[in-house]
C-alpha cells in the first residue's frame, strides 16, 4: 500500500477515509538555487502527492529579493524571512508541526542533512515524512534515510514537464 492509502487507512473514522494533512517546508536557500532549477509548484506537487496541503512555507534569508517573496506568496505559500541561516526557524517549525499534532505528513524540501533530526521527531510522533530533494545532485542521503517516503525533482526537458522520480529507482 502506497504512503497516501496507508493515511487513508489510518485516519478513518468509520464515515470514508480522511485525505492526510500535509504540512510543506522549503529550505529556499539550499533548495532554490540556479544549479537545481527547482521551481516551487514542482515542489507544491510533489507533497501534494502525500495528501491535501494545509501548511506550505518557504523560508528565506535576508537577501531574498522582493520578487521571490512576492512569486512564492503567489504560489500560496507562506513565507518566513530570518535574519541569516533558515535552518533553525525551519527545524523548529516542523518539530512543532509534529508534536502539536498539526499534520499527518511533514515535507521538507532540502538537500541540507542538518534537518535529519527534525524528521526523526516527526517519525517519533507519528508523522509521516516526506523528504523532497532538488535535483539528482541535491539528495541527501541522511534525509533520505530518515524519512518514510522520499522524492527527487527531476529537471524539465524542453519536451516533458517535470518528472518525479524516487531516490531508489
Amino acid at each position: 500500500m502506497d504512503l497516501l492509502g496507508r493515511l487513508y487507512a489510518e485516519n478513518s473514522d468509520g464515515d470514508g477515509p480522511e485525505e492526510p494533512r500535509v504540512a510543506l517546508f522549503v529550505d529556499g536557500p539550499n533548495v532554490l538555487r540556479d544549479e537545481f532549477d527547482v521551481d516551487l509548484d514542482d515542489v507544491r506537487e510533489a507533497a501534494a502527492a502525500a495528501g491535501q496541503l494545509t501548511a506550505m512555507r518557504l523560508y528565506l534569508d535576508e537577501h531574498a529579493t522582493p520578487g521571490l517573496i512576492q512569486a512564492a506568496e503567489a504560489r500560496g505559500f507562506e513565507v518566513v524571512v530570518t535574519s541569516g541561516d533558515v535552518d533553525v526557524r525551519l527545524a523548529v517549525d516542523v518539530t512543532r508541526f509534529a508534536v502539536e499534532d498539526r499534520a499527518d505528513v511533514i515535507a521538507i524540501a532540502s538537500r541540507d542533512t542538518d534537518f535529519k533530526p527534525a524528521i526523526e521527531t516527526a517519525n517519533a510522533y507519528g508523522c509521516r515524512t516526506f523528504a523532497i530533494a532538488p535535483g539528482e545532485f541535491g539528495r541527501s542521503d541522511a534525509l533520505r534515510n530518515a524519512a518514510t517516503e522520499r522524492v527527487t525533482i527531476e529537471e524539465e526537458s524542453e519536451d516533458d514537464g517535470p518528472t518525479l522520480v524516487g531516490y531508489d529507482g
